[in-house]
């Protein structure tokens, strides 16, 4: 095909602007996590100038999801991709979410969650060693090491396999067990776990917070810690990265869904 070139007065076509980045986060009544979420996507803004980013909460914090995704509509926005603000498979991401998404007034996608990443891992171990862990010296205090990786919890069994996915991914970067633990609806608790690795000898344990934000569970967990606890994951640049790449991920998976959303895989 011949290529003519363009006519001296005409003007080349903007490029259309990429699909809106929609972080995704539960919501929760501690005033400090909405705040971090914010924080988090001005992070994210910084990596990527110029794509639209915009908040929605599943519950608890306005604005809600529903609400972000009509008000990207109304400002001419023609399509989405949701990336959830949450660890693993659980039932926000594979039914509230994509519900969310299949009703929404744009074309959407909805992209895997944090999930278990080299990236999660650099901003779980830096908010450790900020805490105070270091690496076992020796043989011995390595024998009496171990890291419990507190997480919400879910029933869903995809949701706990991904956390167990974390949690070994962790422990490959720490050279020490870590054992995956919960607040709520899976066992064990983190009290659990830590009985459980002191009986097998390992009484050197720190406590590693899987969490995104400050609120009830994160303090429940970080009480029950008998050492070293860390801070909530926050607005650590390795989560930032992370959300882009689950978008990035998104956008390479196929095209845009009209009607009822599937949940992207890592």
């Amino acid at each position: 095909m011949t290529a003519y070139p363009m006519h001296p007065g005409a003007r080349p076509r903007p490029a259309a602007p990429p699909p809106a980045l929609v972080v995704v986060a539960h919501g929760s009544r501690d005033p400090r996590a909405l705040a971090t979420a914010l924080r988090l996507l001005e992070r994210v803004r910084a990596l990527r100038p110029g794509l639209p980013v915009r908040l929605g909460h599943i519950e608890l914090n306005t604005p809600l999801l529903p609400d972000t995704l009509d008000g990207l509509a109304a400002s001419g926005a023609k399509s989405a991709v949701l990336v959830p603000l949450l660890f693993g498979r659980g039932h926000h991401v594979t039914r509230d979410i994509p519900d969310a998404a299949a009703a929404a007034p744009l074309r959407t996608r909805v992209a895997a969650p944090l999930g278990a990443h080299p990236l999660l891992v650099d901003a779980l171990h830096a908010r450790l060693t900020e805490a105070g862990w270091q690496a076992p010296r020796d043989a011995g205090e390595r024998s009496r090491s171990a890291v419990v990786l507190a997480a919400a919890g879910s029933r869903a069994p995809a949701s706990r396999a991904d956390t167990e996915r974390i949690a070994a991914l962790l422990a490959a970067r720490l050279g020490v067990p870590v054992v995956p633990a919960y607040a709520s609806a899976a066992a064990p608790t983190v009290p659990e776990a830590v009985r459980a690795l002191a009986a097998r000898g390992r009484d050197r344990v720190a406590v590693a917070s899987c969490f995104t934000a400050p609120g009830r569970f994160a303090a429940e967990c970080a009480d029950a810690a008998p050492g070293a606890v860390s801070d909530p994951l926050g607005t650590h640049p390795a989560l930032a990265r992370l959300l882009l790449h689950r978008y990035d991920q998104a956008l390479r998976a196929g095209t845009p869904v009209a009607g009822p959303a599937a949940v992207a895989t890592a």
